[in-house]
């Protein structure tokens, strides 16, 4: 809980960097009985560790900038890396040269020494400590050297090969891909030291692609025995005819819309109208928690994962298949055990009641997204003609729920995303652009409405449940996009208001600075977390909200089902005791850290496979756009591949390449030549590496062909003029 509330202090103290008495603190974080305690721990341990200054008066204020900081470090395969700040009111991200990165590797806690870079406005840092070690295992390509052998880490872990103790050539060959203990680690003199303890396969292979990711994240891949057998006895155990407690909605007309692929159906949609003709949304989600009790072994190893692991071509799962893929699933034909919130809408699609119940589902009708669209578009796809009507009816809701959430501030960025096309064997064979047909839209905000409905609930009953939270973004952020926007010829207020971000977003929709536009705004907004802390969800504009509807892949939404069944129970107290504050923050921080992961391995797979597929292409030339830029470079994003590739500033032409902060670009310091942000380039692939996520470009035609020569012989000019006066100065001594 401490935690929690220091990080809401901090965010709230960087927004205007104002002084606030400590009185003034409490009030606007909202902290009364209980909290109290723990606000005042929350000061006093930021005060102990400089983050703030509580001065005269009980002012509290952030303490000026430091000429170090400290925050994690993220290692770049060409070597250097950049530095999250933990502290409040650091400008972004850090970048550390690589001549600066000492013996640090991606996700160790570091202080860094911050410097100015001559002539320029930008700071650089130099890691001067290792507080924190964030890996004891890496994954990387075994390679035989006349000096013994060494393992070269993927994804820019260790930027130096780490030397391996004790191969068992007869086991492992040249080229291998293997998982690694370290033993010791690097110093600025000596390289790391490991021993091998896995030989994944050769590179470029689906399965050891994949096994690799699985290592290098350390995501559980596999199951306790204590798990499998409480699974099993559940499903043993489970009777969908038992109506207990439970109203029957068999007879009702349920579907699910989902991925081609899935599996796991967490959710089920039924639609109907009241004897006032008011529309009444029934949200049916898989009720997990009564197969998986709270401190069981099922419960420990879902704590454990935090939530499933979608990797192209498999998934982790949470929970056993046998659960996940099997009787928590709600499988068309097959009577499930569900919880539902039951929505009635008026004309204006405004919410004017809610009702829960545990109930039993049978969904008639299992479609995917592409179906649904193609139904609703005229194509039955041999679809029934009540789930024909269904569907239709099920669009004009969504559609205005999504109309009334747009006008209440909802915030919708536009996605660019590929998914990636394989056989069965996980052969990447190519890529299409990811399905955005609007069923997804329709189940998002059914879900999204869900969620609200709960979360609202639990609040009003003063039950501690965990929340989906999504802080406001911070005030300096929002000025700083403003000002890049401008650069782009897109304009938007210092201070602007969810609405007023939302109008951008619609107007640049299917231009061509709609990727770059879109990324800046997902940068300056703040990550959404799993907390108890009453935040609220910016980018939704909901007040309270929760996540509630995907119990098989969530932990969280675990968690949440487990209090709602004591509400459903009429066990309010024990509601209100289910879980403690304390425990709350603990678990949302790890659910968080856990969603982030599965998040980056996902990410760091598809750019694998991708580079993998486009290994043929070294020498092509594609179209880009220039997504961000840098001192050492532009960052280019290939639109047909998804991915991005560097240009670095020496490939733009011969001329002196200044970074302009300020105006977000690249000038050539002699011939005024200009990379600026957004900028459509054509571009060259030079190399790609897949193992360290590397895709190298230059641009197909340089911004600069040749220097001037009146650039030389002014330079030439400059050197005669010095000269000439060190004469003097000596004649006149």
């Amino acid at each position: 809980m401490r935690e929690v509330i220091k990080n809401h202090i901090l965010h709230l103290l960087q927004k205007d960097s104002a002084p606030r008495k400590l009185v003034h603190l409490e009030q606007e974080l909202g902290v009364g009985g209980e909290l109290k305690a723990a606000f005042r721990e929350a000061i006093d341990s930021l005060s102990a560790e400089g983050r703030i200054i509580v001065g005269s008066g009980n002012v509290v204020r952030l303490p000026s900038t430091s000429n170090e900081i400290t925050g994690v470090f993220k290692a770049n395969a060409r070597g250097y890396g950049f530095i999250t700040p933990e502290q409040s009111g650091a400008e972004g991200d850090l970048f550390i040269p690589a001549n600066a990165t000492g013996s640090a590797m991606t996700g160790d806690r570091v202080v860094a020494r911050i410097k100015r870079q001559k002539d320029q406005d930008r700071f650089t840092g130099e890691i001067v400590r290792i507080l924190d070690r964030a890996h004891k295992k890496t994954v990387g390509t075994l390679r035989q050297e006349p000096t013994g052998w060494l393992v070269q880490p993927d994804g820019g872990d260790f930027l130096r090969p780490i030397q391996i103790e004790g191969v068992n050539a007869r086991a492992m060959r040249h080229g291998d891909k293997v998982s690694v203990d370290i033993r010791a680690y690097p110093t600025r003199s000596q390289p790391a030291r490991g021993v091998i303890t896995e030989v994944l396969g050769r590179p470029g292979r689906f399965d050891t692609e994949i096994s690799a990711v699985i290592r290098r994240h350390g995501l559980p891949d596999a199951f306790d025995s204590s798990s499998l057998v409480e699974a099993s006895n559940a499903k043993s155990n489970f009777n969908p005819y038992d109506t207990r407690d439970r109203q029957d909605l068999a007879g009702t007309l349920i579907l699910t819309i989902d991925p081609p692929d899935a599996k796991d159906f967490d959710d089920a949609v039924s639609l109907t109208r009241d004897a006032e003709g008011n529309w009444v949304l029934g949200v049916h989600i898989a009720d997990v928690s009564h197969f998986v009790p709270e401190g069981s072994a099922l419960d420990r190893a879902a704590r454990l994962r935090g939530n499933s692991v979608y990797l192209p071509g498999q998934c982790l799962p949470m929970l056993p298949e046998m659960l996940s893929n099997g009787i928590c699933s709600l499988q068309p034909g097959q009577r499930r055990y569900t919880k539902s919130v039951f929505l009635t809408y008026n004309k204006d699609a405004q919410v004017v009641s809610a009702r829960f119940a545990n109930t039993i589902v049978k969904s008639k009708a299992r479609l995917s997204y592409q179906q649904a669209d193609r139904a609703l578009k005229g194509d039955a796809d041999g679809l029934s003609k009540d789930v024909i009507v269904l569907l239709h009816e099920m669009d004009a809701l969504a559609r205005s729920i999504e109309e009334r959430r747009r006008q209440a501030g909802m915030l919708q960025l536009q996605t660019f995303a590929n998914e990636l096309v394989m056989d069965e064997s996980g052969q990447v064979l190519g890529l299409r652009p990811e399905d955005t047909s609007y069923p997804h839209t329709i189940i998002e905000m059914f879900m999204i409405e869900a969620n609200v409905a709960v979360a609202t609930l639990l609040d009003r009953y003063c039950i501690p449940f965990m929340r989906r939270i999504h802080p406001e973004p911070d005030a300096n952020a929002l000025c700083r996009l403003s000002q890049t926007l401008r650069l782009l010829g897109v304009t938007l207020s210092r201070k602007p208001q969810r609405s007023d971000i939302q109008s951008l977003l619609d107007g640049i929709r299917n231009r061509k600075i709609a990727l770059p536009v879109n990324i800046l705004v997902l940068r300056s907004l703040e990550k959404a977390t799993y907390s108890p802390a009453s935040v609220g969800h910016y980018a939704l504009a909901a007040s309270k909200y929760c996540h509630f509807t995907s119990p098989i892949r969530r932990y969280a939404d675990l968690l949440v089902h487990r209090a709602l069944q004591e509400y459903l129970t009429g066990n309010l107290e024990r509601a209100r005791r289910l879980y403690a504050y304390p425990d709350l923050v603990e678990i949302g921080e790890h659910i968080s850290q856990t969603e982030q992961i599965a998040e980056e391995a996902e990410q760091e797979l598809k750019t694998t496979l991708i580079l993998h597929l486009m290994r043929n292409r070294i020498g092509d030339e594609l179209e880009g756009i220039v997504v961000s830029l840098t001192g050492f470079g532009a960052a280019v994003h290939l639109p047909e591949y998804g991915v991005e590739g560097i240009v670095p500033r020496e490939a733009l032409g011969p001329d002196q390449w200044h970074f302009d902060e300020q105006n977000q670009c690249l000038l050539g310091r002699h011939t005024g030549a200009i990379l600026r942000l957004g900028q459509t380039m054509r571009v060259r692939i030079v190399d790609i590496h897949p193992a360290g996520g590397q895709l190298d470009l230059t641009p197909a035609i340089g911004l600069v062909i040749k220097a001037p020569e009146q650039t030389r012989q002014q330079g030439g000019r400059r050197g005669s003029s010095r000269k000439r006066r060190r004469n003097q100065k000596k004649r006149t001594s």
